[in-house]
Parts: structure tokens; sequence; C-alpha cells
């Protein structure tokens, strides 16, 4: 059964008005303010969005199968020691088997794309997830925040399923790091959520506390839209620099992350328990925004970032 934030992702993206800009192609702003939107009304559906999208750049890019009317597609790429999924080939015919974990829209989408090992190497499948060997398990989400996206792992067993770009293809491109760039300005459009109780309250009954606190959040909160539209600009210059487009996934990821904990943070000691109890708009927003920034990778990522930076000037 579909989620209330799985049926309005479906309804967003069916619409006939509904178009991203793909990154890399002119508009990466666009795509990303859009993004920033979405999130900034509705979390959840908004990250289901997000992830759709990133499917139909990844198939653009890989000359993937087109999508059709009606579809909604995850990106199904977590690989944690185990378990994995494992693809083979027969008769011309590729088939999965094994269990994918952290499959958002894990009962939704109707499709997705999942890396699953082949032959030793990570290989991206396209897959039609109303075949009958797809078994998403029960969600077991103790936490209110993210719980609308139907997050689960899925377990396949021989199932039909449409190779994307070569072994290794996914991760081997700029558009990779794109997409994580993607993530991030969701990320800051559910920090503007969440600030959206502090502006309130600053505009009906403010003290010099709480105009503090806003003037923090609103500095952060443009700092974070300036990296954005900065790296949107990057990419739209350098499309295909793989080294610069990691390089700037991982500042921006870290940097945007901060900004959110940062918004988190001060609205909360600006506002007190009230909101987060006696306004469930709010309280699911904080609730979402602290779950959905843990996507990242945190320290590792910072590890990744300084290893680069080792390599090479700063710029």
């Amino acid at each position: 059964m579909s989620s209330g934030a799985i049926t309005r992702a479906f309804a967003i993206v069916s619409a006939s008005e509904f178009s991203l800009p793909l990154p890399g192609e002119g508009d990466t702003i666009g795509r990303f303010r859009q993004l920033a939107d979405l999130t900034r009304s509705d979390i959840a559906a908004g990250r289901m969005v997000e992830a759709h999208c990133d499917a139909a750049a990844i198939l653009h890019e890989l000359d993937g199968p087109p999508m059709g009317p009606g579809d909604l597609w995850g990106v199904w790429a977590a690989e944690p020691p185990a378990p994995l999924v494992t693809a083979q080939i027969e008769s011309g015919i590729w088939t999965l088997t094994g269990t994918k974990v952290w499959c958002s829209g894990a009962s939704g989408c109707t499709h997705a794309l999942v890396t699953a090992r082949a032959d030793g190497c990570r290989r991206l499948f396209a897959v039609d997830l109303r075949q009958s060997g797809v078994h998403p398990s029960a969600v077991e989400w103790c936490n209110r925040g993210m719980a609308e996206t139907n997050t689960a792992a899925v377990e396949f067993v021989d199932v039909e399923a449409r190779p994307v770009g070569e072994p290794g293809g996914y991760l081997d491109r700029a558009g990779f790091w794109h997409g994580g760039v993607g993530v991030a300005a969701c990320w800051f459009g559910g920090a503007a959520k969440v600030a959206q109780a502090l502006y309130r309250k600053a505009r009906s009954d403010s003290d010099d506390i709480t105009l503090m606190h806003l003037g923090a959040v609103d500095a952060q909160l443009a700092t974070g839209w300036a990296e954005l539209a900065q790296a949107a600009a990057d990419i739209d210059e350098k499309p295909g620099d793989l080294a610069d487009a990691r390089r700037r996934a991982f500042r921006v990821r870290w940097s945007i992350e901060q900004i959110a904990a940062g918004v988190l943070d001060r609205v909360a000691r600006a506002l007190g328990p009230a909101p987060l109890v006696g306004n469930r708009d709010h309280a699911q927003a904080v609730a979402d925004l602290s779950i959905y920034i843990r996507q990242s990778h945190a320290d590792r990522d910072l590890v990744e970032l300084g290893r680069l930076a080792a390599g090479e000037d700063a710029r």
C-alpha cells in the first residue's frame, strides 16, 4: 500500500506541467530551485520526487529505457557489505536475486534503478517492480521522520532486469556527483521548511532572542542557497569533469548538512518545545529533516574530501 507521501509524489510527477531541467544542461539552478521548493513544501514527498528525477537523469545519461506515464521510479543503490543483490544472464536475459536494503518507496514505486553485482563488478539495472519475484519486507520504522517514504528492504527472486550503462558506469560519471548535490538542494529546502516556524514567530511576537536566532538562520539559509547557485553554475560550465564534480559534491553536501543542522538547533532553541508538541506540520518537518540529512556519510565524507583536498590547492 502506498503511503501518503508516495501518493503525493505520484501526483507531482504525473502532472502534465511537471518538468525538471537535467543537470549540466544549462539550467541546473532551475533544477535545484524546484527540488528545494518541493521539499520546502513537503519533505517526504519531495524526497521521492528527487529520486524519480535522479532516475530520469541517469537513464538519460546512460541511454536507459524511457519512463512511462504513471511511473514512479526509485534509485536503490545502497551497498553495505551484506546483504547484496547479484545479477546473472542466461539466454540473453538478466535476472536479479538477493536483498536490497534502504529502498525508499519499497511498496509504492513502479520501477527502480537497482545496483547489483555481476561478475564481481557493480552494475546498474532497470527493474519493473510489479513482477511476482519482488518482495518488499514489512516496514519496521521506529521514527516518525521520513516514515512516509516507505523505506524498507526488498527481496528479489529471479526478477527480470535490464542493464543500464556499462559495468561500473553508474559511479564512473560526473552525473553521479551532480545527483548528490541535488540531494543537498532537498536538504536545503527541508531546512527552509523547518525555519518557517521561526519566521512566523518573529513576525507575530518577537523578542531579542527570537530575532537573534532568526538573523542567524536567515544568514545560514542565504549562504546555503549561494553555495547551491555557485555549484549549479559550475556544473553547467563543466558538466563532464569528474574530478571537479566529486570534490564539489563533498563540499556542498557537508556545507548544507551543517546549515540544516544549525537551523534545526536554532529554531528549537528559539521556540522551545511548543511547536514540537503542538504543531503537527512543524514536528513532522523536524523529524523528517533530522533523518534525511543522515543520508550523508558524515565524517567519512569529510575524510574523502580531505583526501581530495590534500592533492589539490583550494579553488
